[in-house]
């Protein structure tokens, strides 16, 4: 079964050239022309990743951006002409999983698309450090549930997006052992050169704001200085 898209782009030739380019790659493209369609089309239509342009005609796409992140963990790539980096880190910090620049390669487009799906699955796989029947993996009020690709605490679901789980899954399959930034990037795949590091930053304030009951003083995502990451290997 193809891999079904939601395009939401106002620019019809660039939207026709990306359709035309995903379908023969094997992904069924749905595309909506602005951010209002948009949502109503994910609303609607199951998808298993979102294209969003950041300028829109009727909308922000970083509003858009929040508010399919409000609906669901639906993987978001997000496209920007924007120059300035610190509108990506906004867009991170806003649910979106990745980001490309334009003008962009329709082959790095795809490359990147199948990063982004690889993992929103890596959740669902088993990874070393832990026994693979091990679904749930528990950190004293914290659970990690790989099947449901869920993130627990008290019991109650805390969101995050597909990219972040990935993130969370690896440092706690780690528990203990400190990672850095361009291990964690390599160990949840696809994010190419082109990526700048304190991405990954961004990602764990969303982790630590999600799991944290302070996420000014985190006890379980902890920064070493100059080097990475590690998860606390104590429970709480």
């Amino acid at each position: 079964m193809d891999e079904r898209v939601l395009l939401i782009e106002d620019d019809s030739r660039l939207a026709g050239m990306v359709g035309e380019y995903l379908g023969k790659a094997g992904f069924h493209v749905i595309h909506a022309e602005n951010g209002t369609r948009g949502l109503a089309l994910h609303k609607r239509e199951p998808v298993d990743v979102v294209i969003l342009d950041l300028m829109l005609p009727d909308a922000d796409g970083l509003e858009i951006c929040r508010l399919i992140r409000a609906q669901s963990n639906t993987p978001i790539l997000m496209l920007t002409a924007r120059g300035d980096p610190m509108d990506r880190v906004v867009g991170l910090e806003m649910g979106a999983d990745d980001y490309l620049p334009k003008p962009f390669e329709p082959r790095e487009l795809l490359a990147r698309l199948r990063a982004i799906l690889r993992r929103s699955r890596a959740g669902s796989r088993s990874g070393a450090g832990i026994e693979s029947n091990a679904d749930v993996l528990h950190y004293g009020r914290l659970e990690i549930d790989r099947g449901a690709r869920e993130v627990r605490l008290d019991s109650a679901p805390r969101p995050l997006t597909g990219y972040q789980f990935a993130l969370l899954l690896t440092l706690a399959e780690h528990a203990g052992r400190v990672m850095s930034r361009d291990a964690l990037m390599d160990a949840v795949k696809g994010v190419t050169s082109e990526a700048f590091d304190r991405s990954i930053d961004v990602h764990v304030s969303r982790i630590r704001a999600a799991i944290e009951d302070d996420p000014k003083k985190p006890r379980r995502v902890i920064t070493v200085r100059g080097t990475g990451y590690v998860f606390a290997k104590a429970p709480d």
